[in-house]
């Protein structure tokens, strides 16, 4: 799994089993366009500036991500 030790933690998404759960870090030694971190339970990591995370987030909110076909 992605060392995470050195992040500010967010939100656990799920968090109701130990399974290593997606997370939403803050990675405050970043560069800017890295300082938003998303891991998920593979071991593997997304990095994005706060301004694309913001766009994601509003998207999401608008319906815009709704119609994703999930098996």
């Amino acid at each position: 799994m992605t060392d995470t030790s050195a992040l500010e933690p967010v939100a656990t998404f799920c968090g109701e089993c130990d399974c290593g759960c997606p997370q939403l870090f803050v990675d405050p030694n970043a560069p800017t366009e890295r300082r938003i971190v998303l891991t998920d339970d593979f071991g593997q990591r997304i990095q994005m500036s706060a301004d694309q995370f913001s766009s994601l987030i509003d998207e999401a909110k608008t319906g815009k991500l709704d119609g994703i076909a999930l098996p």
